[in-house]
């Protein structure tokens, strides 16, 4: 075996990276070191494992087809030092979850995760559906916590608990007395929702495309929190998780709208590349979130510490 261990993590990181320089911070090595290991690499066996496009690199197909097995060589090998070590724990975690799961279920595990195993360490990065599968197609993460669909042939997606969207709207709103609303009267609303690329808007978007009907998207926003403060203000109506909406309902600042000719069912998903190494630390942590939902039907009927 002619490569070694520093040059396939130099590989893996510059192709995280599509960046020598980035890829030598990521390591903490000089830009000359990491852009000597990863020539000494491509010499070795006479072969390009990158087009260069300007001082960007991309992979081309021989390292495409490589960077799956370079990642788990390396996480295999530091299994194997860890063993060799005796050192507890499952390393670094490196976790990405949506909007809704991020900000209410995952940080609770997480934390339990890392009181459980105080060797270990996590990183929980929150984006929305789209760029959470990015970034796990290209190995940035681990394991994928998501709300919306993945089509990508590349990815494994397996469910885990139900969820259900829930229209909504501030008290003083005229749907609020009435408490239901047909598709019609949805139709007149402004509406205040969650952007393309979201799991929450896909599973919306669906549901109205089903009955020909198109939203008035009065407001995008990226965050729940800022979409119920924005329906709080009476600014439209909004759409997001009945999750999201307990604390708020119970006070009263919002109201549920029933809407029965809607499906907005949907499923929280694990997500990991079909390719990737199964790491104890994941496996552990897929356990701990399955342990939280046990004999749960509906994400909003988990039992959790006070949500605001």
């Amino acid at each position: 075996m002619r490569f070694t261990l520093r040059q396939m993590t130099v590989f893996v990181a510059v192709a995280r990276q599509e960046s020598v320089s980035n890829a030598a911070k990521e390591l903490s090595l000089s830009q000359s070191a990491t852009s000597t290991s990863l020539g000494e690499l491509e010499r070795l066996y006479d072969t390009q494992l990158f087009d260069r496009i300007g001082k960007a690199l991309r992979l081309n197909e021989l390292g495409q087809s490589l960077l799956p097995q370079a990642v788990e060589l390396i996480e295999r090998a530091a299994a194997i030092e860890a063993a060799l070590e005796r050192r507890a724990g499952f390393g670094r975690l490196r976790i990405g979850a949506t909007l809704t799961i991020g900000n209410y279920l995952a940080t609770l595990i997480v934390a339990d995760y890392l009181k459980r195993h105080p060797e270990s360490s996590a990183q929980l990065q929150v984006h929305n559906t789209a760029t959470i599968i990015d970034q796990v197609a290209r190995y940035d993460l681990d394991l994928g916590l998501i709300e919306g669909n993945c089509r990508h042939s590349d990815l494994v997606a397996e469910p885990w608990v139900a969820d259900e969207l829930v229209v909504f709207c501030a008290p003083t709103h005229r749907l609020a007395t009435k408490g239901v609303a047909t598709l019609a009267e949805l139709a007149d609303e402004h509406w205040i929702v969650r952007e393309p690329g979201s799991g929450t808007r896909e599973t919306l978007d669906q549901a109205m495309r089903l009955h020909h009907f198109e939203l008035r998207a009065r407001l995008e926003l990226e965050h729940t929190e800022a979409i119920k403060r924005a329906v709080e203000f009476g600014l439209g109506i909004g759409c997001i998780s009945r999750l999201a909406l307990r604390e708020a309902f119970r006070r009263g600042s919002l109201v549920a709208i029933e809407t029965p000719e809607l499906e907005l069912l949907r499923h929280f998903q694990f997500l990991w590349h079909k390719r990737k190494f199964q790491t104890a630390g994941m496996q552990e942590f897929i356990s701990l979130c399955r342990g939280m939902t046990a004999g749960i039907r509906r994400s909003d009927q988990i039992e959790l510490p006070h949500i605001p």
